[in-house]
């Protein structure tokens, strides 16, 4: 499967632009293919709906008391919550991996166990390419992550304790890692339910 023919959203909801199967052969990204792909995974449609539920858990929990509740307190924190995600990942994607040459893509392994799939999945997150074909640590993903959260100490104004720092960047790290692992398994889930569409057609 060719990058340009990988689904650009993972079930249906789930930005999709920066996979390839672990088996291309690649070319490395260029800056502008790496802002891109940052801006793509940032204003695709579907993130501004996730982004609603992330804000609708924040009212919930009253994070930011000083946003107040009300339309006025939920749109403060959706603004927030949208700021996250797409400083979150023009930092992870764009400009760390182009000043640290780092490819950011997740390259989908696709065979072997499911234990095995899982672990690499969820490991990408400290394990990347580099834009010359070697691996190292992934400076882009937790560097990059570690200035989101430092950026969004300015407009969260109730959140900016170091311990509070530490949790959000956790997050970050785990949300990532998350969507890795629903990257990994999303073809393997498409072909099921096809089967089972397949199996169900008269």
């Amino acid at each position: 499967m060719s990058h340009d023919q990988t689904d650009k959203r993972a079930y249906g909801i789930l930005p999709n632009y920066r996979t390839v199967e672990g088996n291309e052969e690649v070319q490395p990204l260029t800056v502008q293919r790496k802002f891109w792909i940052a801006a793509k995974d940032s204003f695709d449609y579907p993130v501004y709906f996730v982004t609603a539920g992330f804000a609708g858990l924040s009212q919930i929990e009253n994070s930011n008391p000083s946003f107040g509740q009300g339309m006025k307190g939920y749109a403060l924190r959706y603004a927030a919550a949208y700021g996250d995600q797409v400083i979150g990942n023009m930092m992870t994607e764009g400009v760390f991996p182009s000043l640290l040459h780092e490819d950011m893509r997740y390259y989908r392994r696709g065979k072997g166990g499911r234990l095995e799939r899982t672990f690499y999945a969820l490991t990408c997150i400290l394990v990347t390419r580099t834009d010359a074909g070697g691996t190292r640590f992934n400076f882009s993903e937790v560097a990059g992550n570690s200035a989101a959260v430092a950026i969004s100490n300015a407009y969260n104004p109730d959140i900016r304790s170091l311990p509070e720092n530490f949790e959000k960047l956790g997050v970050q790290l785990g949300a990532d890692a998350l969507s890795n692992l629903l990257k990994e398994f999303w073809p393997d889930v498409k072909r099921k339910l096809h089967r089972s569409i397949s199996a169900g057609t008269p």
